[in-house]
């Protein structure tokens, strides 16, 4: 999944007032430049697991699985995977700096004009390859799929992803209707303080007490999503901090959400890179990533590398999404039809450049025109949506 909030302008870290509800507009400064610019490397990092450490069988005469193609680099790539776990940390964070303040409708329009525009040409162009260019990928789908998966909703109607890597597109949007609740609710420091360290505990606690009674846990994994809440929850209090300065219960909820999201990511991505890679790395391992990746957002967002201004991280940012959407469908197809005549560096090399260059175009001449006007239409649509939270400030 990727983390796709708006980051062209941000505020600096301040203090609330004592007593104050909601956080009060602050002065502005440019982007997170390291931050936009790892977003890419996290894109980058699957990309690779996907292309050649994964057990497709496309790289022809070089190898079959990709791992015997890069028996080297696949080491590597083999736990690139966890770039996903990186672009939820970073979306508990972009979300909150993007919507903190801002009413439902305006939260709701900056979120559809921000994934839909790049989403449906990625499933146009998914169903296109897999249905009518490369039938033999689609074996598994059916036409009719593309209707629901053009709502981006279709994981929780039960219907199949055209592309796999749009799993993480329902794990997001879950946690949008999240912050979405917040925004209906009303946002205040305390309530996202609270709520980022009960939804993660409540979630596994449900989920832990209900398998041990031998009940049903599926209600749980789809509204708690304990196995990825804490990655969010946890980019959630680095804003905090970050917008609003040090505190140790803000430092407490980030180190109970670590934990949270080590234990769980941790198991998970041993067991799938032992099943997709057939590397057998010890769980220590990917802990120890896992912990890492908090900690190399932590440093970019709470010190001074907040303030460093990167050429080009802007459209690095930028490119982030849309090289996940097309990355890895699109990118086996040029690996299989390439690989047989070309050497594989040059193949790897020309499927990267096919991405990249696909991605801008995506993003130059959709989502740069598009985007803009589906927000605003969006959010004029919907009009003014009552705040609950403000009624009960007055009462309180």
């Amino acid at each position: 999944m990727v983390a796709t909030a708006e980051m062209q302008r941000v505020a600096p870290p301040q203090p609330q007032q004592q007593g104050e509800p909601r956080a009060t507009p602050a002065p502005a400064r440019p982007r997170l430049a390291l931050l936009d610019a790892l977003r890419l490397v996290a894109a980058l990092a699957v990309v690779l697991f996907h292309w050649t450490a994964w057990h497709h069988g496309n790289w022809g005469r070089h190898g079959d699985p990709a791992a015997e193609a890069w028996p080297w680099l696949s080491q590597f790539t083999a736990v690139g995977a966890l770039g996903v776990q990186l672009f939820f940390v970073i979306s508990g964070f972009v979300i909150l700096l993007s919507s903190f303040g801002k009413s439902p409708a305006r939260f709701i329009g900056s979120r559809v004009g921000r994934l839909y525009p790049a989403y449906w040409v990625a499933v146009l162009g998914a169903a296109a390859l897999i249905f009518v260019v490369w039938p033999e990928l689609g074996v598994n789908r059916s036409p009719s799929d593309l209707w629901a998966n053009l709502t981006m909703f279709q994981g929780g109607f039960g219907v199949g992803h055209l592309d796999g890597v749009y799993w993480t597109l329902w794990v997001e949007m879950k946690f949008y209707l999240w912050i979405l609740a917040f925004t209906l609710i009303g946002m205040t420091v305390r309530r996202v303080l609270a709520f980022a360290l009960a939804w993660p505990l409540l979630g596994n606690g449900l989920y832990l007490g209900l398998r041990a009674a031998g009940h049903d846990v599926g209600w749980v994994q789809h509204v708690f999503f304990p196995e990825y809440s804490a990655l969010f929850a946890g980019g959630m209090a680095l804003f905090l901090l970050f917008r609003f300065g040090h505190t140790p219960g803000r430092w407490a909820v980030l180190a109970v959400n670590v934990a949270l999201a080590t234990q769980w990511s941790a198991g998970i991505q041993q067991r799938e890179t032992a099943e997709l890679t057939g590397y057998d790395y010890p769980t220590a391992l990917f802990a120890l990533i896992v912990v890492g990746l908090f900690a190399v957002v932590a440093v970019i967002v709470l010190t001074p590398l907040a303030r460093v201004r990167l050429p080009g991280a802007a459209l690095a940012g930028s490119l982030t999404y849309p090289v996940y959407l097309l990355h890895q469908l699109w990118g086996w197809w040029i690996i299989m039809l390439l690989s047989p005549v070309l050497p594989r560096q040059w193949v790897l090399g020309l499927a990267l450049a096919s991405v990249l260059g696909a991605a801008w175009l995506v993003h130059r001449w959709v989502e740069t025109p598009l985007g803009p006007r589906l927000q605003r239409a969006v959010t004029t649509g919907l009009g003014n949506w009552p705040v609950l939270g403000e009624r009960l400030d007055r009462v309180s």
